[in-house]
């Protein structure tokens, strides 16, 4: 049985969601007729909507958020949003990858930066295969802003300087980036209340 609160509704209806989803914190928020919901929902409209990223980039961006929390739900929805906005299989494969990758990495250099005064792990060389990274299907600028979103959302300090260091190298403005964090920090709250 669907959430009986209108807000919801829209909300999910917007991004392609089943209505009738069972979500014990939609329910919960619902019923005590929350103020979260509508600023939930106008954050969400908002950041997919960003003047700074067009709709396939932020529905990509949305997904890589679905993937690293494994929200089936947020990865079918922003699966079909990105197709619809022209993502190839590539691309959303792509964004899989690049997730996954992400992970490996803040983790391995997360490690690295809380031993930063154990000169062995910090002198090893990494080891690990990385060849997605030098010629992605996403191209080179937006791979990086997506790895900067996700290692901005798994709180790796030295990924996040590394990755945004190099997304402004590659012609990133600071208010496309700003606008990507926005959206992946959205996204993210989405998925805990989904």
């Amino acid at each position: 049985m669907p959430i009986q609160n209108e807000t919801v509704q829209n909300m999910l209806n917007d991004l392609g969601i089943d209505v009738s989803i069972n979500s014990i914190s939609l329910e919960k928020l619902a019923a005590a007729d929350s103020r979260f919901i509508k600023d939930l929902k106008l954050n969400v409209s908002t950041t997919l909507n960003s003047t700074n990223l067009n709709k396939k980039e932020a529905y990509l961006l949305a997904l890589s958020v679905a993937v690293n929390e494994k929200h089936t739900i947020l990865i079918d929805a922003f699966d079909a949003l990105a197709r619809k906005e022209g993502a190839t299989d590539a691309e959303i494969a792509e964004t899989h990858a690049c997730t996954a990758l992400m992970n490996t990495n803040n983790v391995f250099y997360r490690f690295r930066h809380y031993m930063h005064n154990v000169d062995f792990y910090n002198n090893q060389p990494a080891g690990l295969r990385m060849s997605i990274m030098m010629n992605p299907v996403l191209g080179k600028e937006f791979f990086e802003l997506m790895s900067l979103a996700v290692s901005a959302l798994n709180g790796c300090e030295r990924c996040v300087t590394s990755h945004e260091a190099s997304v402004k190298q590659h012609g990133a403005s600071e208010q496309r980036i700003y606008d990507a964090i926005r959206l992946v920090a959205v996204i993210k709250s989405l998925a805990v209340i989904l």
